[in-house]
Order: C-alpha cells, then structure tokens, then sequence
C-alpha cells in the first residue's frame, strides 16, 4: 500500500457513491457545484455537512489497519479494529481503532495489546463532484479551502488526548503500551509544544500523519522532539514502530515532594542493575 494521496480520497467518494452514500452526504452543494469542502472564495450559504464524519471515519479506520498489517505481521502480531478491553476503559462505544494484538480477536486482555493506534484522518484536500460525468476532481490541497481536517481540528486533538489519558489513567495494565495518534494533515503551530510535552511525558508515543504530501506550500513536518512527524515512507513508519513494540517501554507519572523523590531515587539506587534499579522505581513509585 501506499501512503494517504489524492488519490486515496478519491478512491474514498468513489467508493462511497458505488456503494450506499448520495452526492448530498458527500458533498457541500452549493450554487456553483458540488464541493468536498467549501472554496476560500466561496460562501457558505449557510451549510455545514456532518453526514461525512462516520463514513470518512469507518474508511479511514479500515485503511490503516490495511496499512499497519504487514508491520504487525512482521512484529508476530495482528492489527485489529475496533478493539475492546474493559481493563483499558476501551468498551464497544469507546474502542481502539486500531490495536497491535498477540491473537486476532475484538475482544482482548490488556497482557495481549503491543501498541494502540487513535485514527484522527478525514479528507484533507478539496474536490469538485461532477454529477454529469460523474468524475471527481482535484481543485487544491488544504490551504485552498474553509475546512480545518484531521489533526488541524482542536476538538480532534483533544479528543485523542482525552481517550489517551483514560487509558493511561486505568491502571497499571496500560503501562506498557504505546499509543499512536495517527491523522493525515500536519498540526497547528500552537500544539507543537504541547504534542512534545505528551510524549516526553510518556502519555501519547507520537502524532503521525501519514500523509507525506498534504500542501505544495510550507508546513509543519515534525517538532523537535519528534511528538510529531510526517511520515515519508512506510519504511519509516515501520521503525517508529517496531522500536515502540520491542523495546520494554515504562509509563509512570506522579507529583511528589523533592525529598520523598529523593527517597525513592536512594532505594532504587540499591539494586545492583540497571535494570532492577529501574524495577525497584517503577515498583516504589506506583505504590
């Protein structure tokens, strides 16, 4: 597979109109045509389209597990949708979108998930629908519209930050896991430091977007600490990965006084490795 392209959300409306969806739950219809979004030079006409939200979002769902599954298969795991684990705080209404698994089921233990993946990915560009021909066409990328698509929408990034932070919040069992947010746009300028701030923090392992190309114009392509990045190539976004799921990766978070840091820093110091001194940490301070 390749990464998200125009040609991806073509695929995406014609799809749609193939199978179940009309122009009108697609579309903003406007007087000059049909639009994926509406043009900087257009108004409104007093229209806002909701209908798309859950269709873009089962196709998008789905293409990233199609997109994730060789890297899951190459790391002995199996990428799932919809993934449940009540451990997690992931029921059905609130469920992985996709998750890294030992065994290939919705329903798992939270010992069996290597990695979560959050999908925040909608149409990025704007496209004109020709009901006579039938055809879609390209008309500009992201700048050349009213939208604010994928992870561009503050209520889109608060609501993976939210969801992260519950998993992270259920219990020790969400400790080891990495969770990904994926979306196909860059982010906003004013969540820069915040995206670093959560993954040295350990709370979200990355924002990715998955769309190498989304504008011809400048763009945000990664922070400097890397809480996000624009992906080049699948490459890439198998080693972000695969570094994630092999190595034994610790979440743990407190607000503690100085010296009683201090203390638990001192008996930790005991232990006679690395590796049991970080165990006897780990231990001390999720007590």
């Amino acid at each position: 597979m390749e990464l998200w392209n125009k040609n991806t959300e073509i695929e995406f409306f014609e799809h749609a109109l193939q199978s179940f969806a009309t122009p009108e739950q697609l579309f903003y219809k406007l007087a000059a045509g049909y639009f994926a979004y509406i043009p900087n030079k257009m108004a409104s006409e007093s229209q806002t389209l909701q209908s798309r939200n859950s269709l873009i979002g089962q196709f998008t769902e789905k293409w990233c597990r199609n997109l994730l599954e060789p890297i899951a298969k190459n790391l002995g795991l199996f990428a799932v949708n919809g993934m449940v684990c009540e451990e997690l705080g992931l029921s059905k209404m609130t469920s992985a979108d996709v998750a890294f698994c030992i065994t290939n089921e919705v329903q798992q233990k939270a010992e069996n998930i290597k990695a979560l993946f959050e999908v925040k990915m909608s149409v990025t560009a704007n496209y004109q629908y020709l009901p006579a021909t039938q055809k879609i066409e390209y008309i500009g990328d992201y700048k050349s519209h009213k939208g604010q698509p994928s992870i561009m929408r503050s209520d889109s990034m608060l609501k993976a930050i939210g969801k992260s932070i519950n998993i992270r919040v259920s219990g020790i069992a969400s400790t080891k896991i990495p969770i990904f947010v994926l979306g196909n746009t860059p982010i906003t300028e004013s969540y820069q430091n915040k995206v670093d701030f959560l993954k040295t923090s350990g709370v979200i392992q990355g924002f990715i977007s998955l769309n190498p190309k989304p504008t011809e114009g400048e763009f945000v392509k990664k922070t400097s600490k890397l809480g996000f990045q624009t992906i080049e190539s699948i490459t890439d976004l198998q080693n972000i990965i695969s570094e994630a799921t092999n190595n034994d990766l610790n979440f743990f978070s407190s607000m503690i006084s100085k010296q009683k840091l201090g203390e638990l820093v001192y008996l930790a110091a005991q232990e006679k490795t690395d590796i049991l001194r970080a165990d006897k940490f780990l231990s001390l301070i999720n007590q």
